[in-house]
Order: structure tokens, then C-alpha cells, then sequence
């Protein structure tokens, strides 16, 4: 599963340092992508924020975030689902930001890593109470950024 950070390139925002291909080469790698559901709300958030400031126009954002739904090789996953809900209710105690939860709920009950460069989702890796969270859901679940994996 990818982190938004990954797909804002899509809606016109460049993330310096990340290549603004980073999910075409992982596709052309052979991963399978994966979103959640909420990472729609949040590109479209951060979308406004710079439709607001002029900077992009809402043709552009509303393009790019098509261009992630009908693609049919990134899969969706629901952040409604009760296991998703549970376990990101459970991670609200580690993590400050509720979307967030929602994203590494959503990985953990249906992926094998989520990929990220959100630092506090990091440091779940080190969290004994994050390890404990897994363990009963999936225990090879990994946190990975994008260089572990490209």
C-alpha cells in the first residue's frame, strides 16, 4: 500500500527528492498498488489548498485524481470495513493524525507493507505496542520507504 505522498504528483504537486514516477516503477517492478480509500480525500484536500493559493487549477487536481480511481492497477480499500475501523482505533494511541490510522489500518488488514516517508509512521517499527497490534493480524507486515524498496 502507498502512502498519499506517493500519488501527489498525479495531482500536480512534486515532492522534492521523490522521483515523480515513484508508482509507475513500482508497477513496472511488479508490485501491486494499492490505496486507501481516504488517500482520495487527502490528495483532494491537499489539491484545494493549492487551488486556493492559484497555484494549480481545480481541471488539473480533478484530472489527476481520476486518473488514480479508473486506474485499474491500483486497488482501493474501503476505510469502512470493521477490521480497518478496529485496528485504526487502536492505532490512534500511537499516531496524531486519524487519517494516518486509517492508511496503516488499511495496509496492515490487507497488504504486506505500506510504503512511506511519514517519519511517525516509522517509528511504529520500534513501537512494542504497534509489534503487539500486529501480531494477531499480520505478523510479516512491514513498514518500508520507497528506497527499501525500489
Amino acid at each position: 500500500m502507498l502512502d498519499t505522498t506517493y500519488l501527489l504528483p498525479a495531482i500536480g504537486v512534486l515532492i522534492k527528492g521523490l522521483p515523480i514516477d515513484a508508482v509507475i516503477k513500482l508497477i513496472e517492478k511488479g508490485h501491486k498498488i494499492s490505496i486507501s480509500d481516504i488517500t482520495i480525500f487527502e490528495l483532494s484536500a491537499n489539491g484545494a489548498k493549492y487551488i486556493a493559493t492559484g497555484a494549480l487549477t481545480a481541471e488539473r487536481v480533478s484530472k489527476g485524481i481520476r486518473s488514480i480511481v479508473y486506474d485499474e492497477r491500483i486497488s482501493r480499500a474501503p476505510i469502512y470495513e470493521s477490521s480497518i475501523l478496529l485496528t485504526a482505533f487502536k492505532l490512534r494511541r500511537m499516531l496524531g493524525d486519524f487519517i494516518d490510522c486509517l492508511i496503516v489500518s488499511s495496509a496492515i488488514n490487507q497488504n504486506d507493507a505500506l510504503i512511506t516517508e511519514d517519519e511517525e509512521i516509522q517509528n511504529l517499527r520500534r513501537n512494542r505496542a504497534f509489534r503487539e497490534l500486529l501480531e494477531p493480524i499480520n505478523p510479516k507486515f512491514k513498514i518500508q520507504t520507497l528506497t527499501d524498496v525500489l
